[in-house]
């Protein structure tokens, strides 16, 4: 009888649209030709099954558990997290130095720790997976940690080829979904050809002049637009975002965006430049698209501007549905009035797409401005929270006091006056058609 297949995320939103997510059943084979790019991704899938609750068992080969408990990091906090370690008595040759880590009292560990005694056996493993998993309830999770590191302790490509033509169907038929690890540089490609005809999706993983690339190789029941096509991606932790998004057109105007985010700040280039350490010519070129920003200059950019870099990459569509935003309003620059006569604060995200920005504006007792806030381009409108205001439009002065709505059209005022004994606050929205 047909089964329908069921389909999951992969943690990472954007890859999910690129491959057209992952369904329960799985075998996901991840070829790092770098050796660490992979692991953000495994982390994202590791996330994923927590937040869902779901059982994930870690198979280490190359991590002593100490070493992949530093890497998992709030990860191994939980109680769903079960780590089969292959290490220790494997590439760790049963050392004192490993073999110490147990000395903890095992009960007080959030996660569950088992230690393979003879790894170097394949079937010995192979039986601690799968009793493992008879333990476990529902669409269980793995992580194999890795191919390459099963191949240097069991002595050859043939007995990681056989164990794994075994395990992949098994898996399949238990309902799982596998992340599978390897160094695509250490293996044959008669090895990678039997491997890729098994799984059910496979991946490489590349970094060319300093650029990190996915390219989807396989994903069965799915039809990905970019099947074989390079997608050029960022991440930053756990935060990933590629440059082609299939069916928005193609590529991203990284530097269009960069540009839209700090306008929107209302910050000069210059400023933009001296805080994230660059000369002023080099953020026109990025926002022209002249250049691309390295690595570190976009995380910083990303720091400056007080989003993720991932908002580098989205569009609209991409926010469109949050509702409720958390942490307050960023502080933003006034460019044509003295930083001490006025201060702002952007009440939305400055990657945040919507046909209102709201802000708030605090005006200092007896301050009087000597311009606008903004450079008026269409429709505003501020409700006075506290304060007494008087302005100016062409030779006529109009007074506000609080909960009086202030409406501009066509002209804006020439001054502000704060006439009262307390910090004046308005909210003031610029409406966009």
């Amino acid at each position: 009888m047909f089964k329908k297949k069921i389909r999951v995320s992969s943690g990472v939103s954007q890859l999910d649209r690129q491959l057209g997510g992952l369904f329960i059943g799985d075998n996901v084979v991840w070829y790092d030709n770098a050796g660490s790019l992979a692991s953000t991704f495994s982390l994202n899938f590791i996330q994923e099954s927590q937040r869902q609750n779901k059982p994930l068992i870690y198979i280490t080969f190359d991590r002593s558990p100490k070493t992949l408990l530093e890497d998992l990091g709030p990860l191994a906090e939980n109680q769903h997290l079960t780590i089969l370690d292959c290490f220790t008595h494997g590439k760790g040759d049963g050392s004192e130095v490993f073999s110490k880590f147990y000395e903890k009292d095992g009960a007080q560990w959030p996660h569950k720790m088992v230690r393979v005694n003879a790894p170097g056996d394949p079937e010995v493993v192979s039986d601690a997976v799968y009793s493992l998993h008879g333990t476990m309830k529902g669409d269980v999770r793995f992580v194999f940690d890795s191919l390459t590191g099963m191949q240097d302790l069991w002595g050859g490509e043939e007995a990681i080829g056989k164990f794994y033509s075994h395990a992949c169907p098994r898996l399949y038929e238990l309902d799982t979904i596998a992340y599978w690890i390897m160094e695509k540089g250490a293996h044959s490609d008669r090895l990678r050809a039997s491997i890729n005809q098994i799984a059910q999706v496979a991946i490489d993983l590349t970094v060319n002049r300093g650029k990190s690339a996915l390219t989807i190789l396989k994903a069965d029941k799915r039809r990905p637009d970019a099947l074989n096509s390079p997608l050029i991606y960022w991440n930053d932790g756990l935060d990933v975002a590629f440059e082609t998004e299939t069916g928005k057109g193609g590529n991203i105007d990284l530097g269009g965006r960069i540009k839209q985010i700090r306008k929107r700040q209302a910050m000069p280039q210059k400023e933009l430049a001296a805080l994230v350490g660059v000369t002023p010519s080099t953020i026109s070129q990025i926002e022209t698209g002249t250049i691309y920003p390295s690595l570190p200059a976009l995380f910083k950019i990303a720091q400056v501007l007080n989003v993720s870099v991932a908002a580098f990459f989205q569009d609209r569509s991409d926010a469109i549905g949050q509702v409720v935003f958390s942490g307050g309003g960023t502080r933003i620059s006034l460019p044509d009035l003295p930083k001490p006569d006025a201060a702002g604060y952007r009440l939305s995200p400055a990657d945040f797409d919507a046909d209102a920005e709201p802000y708030l504006i605090e005006i200092p007792a007896g301050k009087k401005l000597s311009a606008h806030f903004f450079i008026h381009k269409g429709q505003e409108m501020g409700y006075l929270l506290d304060g007494s205001i008087e302005l100016k439009i062409g030779n006529r002065l109009y007074a506000a006091t609080p909960g009086d709505v202030i409406y501009l059209t066509r002209e804006i005022p020439s001054q502000w006056k704060n006439t009262g004994k307390e910090t004046a606050r308005l909210l003031w929205v610029k409406i966009r058609k």
